[in-house]
Formats: structure tokens, C-alpha cells, sequence
């Protein structure tokens, strides 16, 4: 059997009871390591922390060992129960999705866990989930790479009137351009977009594409550790929220469509300019 779990966003503690017994009855756990983070996993103790609490010895797999040595977990889940887990919900990134593919073309049996991912999580800030379109991701751009497929779906959408969930770049154990071209891999530094990054480089977007799809005075909603029990959350234009340090990662952004007076009216919980939020963020940043 393998097991697909999703451990929601925060930290060790919310995995689901199912989770939990089916992580405790496995022979074999990974975890996941590159799609997304705990808000703990970036601390030292991050992996300990869930072993402790899971009893279990987890193996941390990357990117590299998901996509070239996924044969070694399928070996295993052949003739023993594992467990593949997995920040957020089972199937927030297409991985995993082609994970389950190849183990049921192999004939090994699959169950899921579902829990809680950004893409639901969001929904604190009062935009309604079904008025969202696309969602997109906002890679780091570098002096000779600066993709912008993600402003054409940003532009459908709010042609629509639909709110876009933008999911910030995370880099985990990347191996650097001069190091393959030595043909021997070594890895740059952990890099996580933050939100003032993401409006910069959506702002020189526009600059270049000229569509006048957003610009400095478009409302956004800025989330920062969401799920995590120091989330913060900030609405404001792309100016405002530019000018905020909203602390360590991770982050993501939603740029607002067209609102009902419901949303307004949750919205203005998180507007920037409210005195207690604002309190809120300075005294943590400090």
C-alpha cells in the first residue's frame, strides 16, 4: 500500500487523526521537501519535531529523489506499507499526481489523505473560493530569464472579474548553472520568494507588457506563514503591501477581482492602514 498524506499547513501537530494512524502503521515514511514547507520545516529541528510526535524515522525527499528515484518507493510499497507525505493537501502539486499514476500502473494499491492547502486556506481573507480563476506561480527572475506566461492568465482572470491566487517561488536544493556545467552538482542557498519581491517583479511585467492588467493602486491580499500560528494577513494595494516587511517565509499573494459586498466587508478586517493590524505586523517584525 502507499499512502498519500496531506499535513496541512502549520506544523506536526495538523495532520488528521486518519493521518496519523496510517503514518504509524507504515514500514516506510518520506516527506516530501520541495513543492512547500511547514512553517517549523525551515528550523533545524523541523524533521525531529514530526518524528517525535509520529514515531516514525522519516526520510526527507527532494526533488531529485521524487523525479529519478521514485522506483525505489514504489519498490518498497509493493510488498510493505509506506507512506508518502506531503505539505498541505495530497495533491497541491502535480508530483504527486504522477506518483499515483506509476504506482497504479504498477498494481500497488493507493489510499489518500486530504487536508487543508493554501489554495483552500486563502479563504480567511473573505474572497470567496468560486470566485477564483487560474491560479499562477511567480518565479524568481534572474538578469537573463524573466518568464511572464503568468501575466496572461492574470489578465483572463481579471477580465472575468476573478480573484488570482499567485504561489511564490520556493527554491530547494537547486543545483547552480556553473555547476552543471562542470557536469558536477552543487546546490545554491534555500531561496523563498517573498511578497514584496512578487509585486516588484509583477509590476516590471506590466512595465514591459503594457496591458494595464494591475498597476501600484490594484488591491491585493498578502499572506504570510498561512495556516501557522503567527499567520499574518494584509490587504492593501501593490504599492502599500510593497513597503511591508512581512517576516520569514512562506508567502503567497491573491490579487482581487471584482468583490461582493460581503468580501468588502471581510476584507476591511485586513485592510493595510487598519491600526491594529498594522501594530500586529511591526511588533512581530521587531
Amino acid at each position: 500500500m502507499l499512502y498519500i498524506i496531506g499535513l496541512g499547513l502549520g506544523d506536526e501537530k495538523d495532520i488528521t487523526l486518519r493521518g496519523l494512524e496510517c503514518v504509524r502503521k507504515c514500514e516506510k515514511v518520506y516527506m516530501e521537501a520541495y513543492t512547500s514547507l511547514l512553517s517549523f520545516g525551515l528550523a533545524s529541528d523541523g524533521i525531529s519535531s514530526l518524528e517525535k510526535l509520529y514515531g516514525k524515522t522519516i526520510t526527507v525527499a527532494d526533488r531529485e529523489m521524487v523525479e529519478e528515484k521514485a522506483d525505489q518507493i514504489l519498490s518498497e510499497a509493493r510488498t510493505s506499507d509506506v507512506a508518502f507525505l506531503v505539505v498541505g493537501d495530497a495533491f497541491g502539486a502535480t508530483t504527486h499526481s504522477d506518483l499515483v499514476v506509476r504506482a497504479k500502473s504498477l498494481g500497488i494499491e493507493v489510499r489518500v489523505v486530504y487536508n487543508a492547502s493554501v489554495m483552500n486556506a486563502v479563504g480567511i481573507c473573505g474572497l470567496q473560493l468560486y470566485r477564483y480563476g487560474e491560479t499562477v506561480s511567480i518565479p524568481f527572475f534572474t538578469e537573463t530569464w524573466k518568464p511572464s506566461s503568468f501575466y496572461e492568465k492574470i489578465q483572463k482572470n481579471r477580465g472575468l472579474g476573478l480573484h488570482t491566487l499567485c504561489l511564490l517561488d520556493i527554491r530547494v536544493k537547486e543545483p547552480s548553472l556553473e555547476s552543471l556545467c562542470r557536469g558536477k552538482k552543487e546546490y545554491e542557498p534555500p531561496r523563498f520568494m517573498s511578497i514584496n519581491t512578487a509585486i516588484e517583479q509583477l509590476l516590471e511585467v506590466e512595465q514591459m507588457e503594457g496591458q494595464s492588467v494591475y498597476n501600484e493602486d490594484t488591491l491585493c491580499v498578502a499572506f504570510a506563514r498561512l495556516g501557522s500560528e503567527d499567520q499574518t494577513i494584509v490587504a492593501g494595494t501593490m504599492k502599500q503591501l510593497r513597503s511591508i516587511d512581512f517576516g520569514p517565509p512562506l508567502h503567497c499573494l491573491v490579487i482581487v477581482g471584482k468583490t461582493h459586498p460581503v468580501e468588502e466587508e471581510m476584507l476591511d478586517f485586513y485592510k493595510s492602514g487598519n491600526e491594529n493590524l498594522e501594530q500586529n505586523v511591526v511588533d512581530r517584525t521587531t
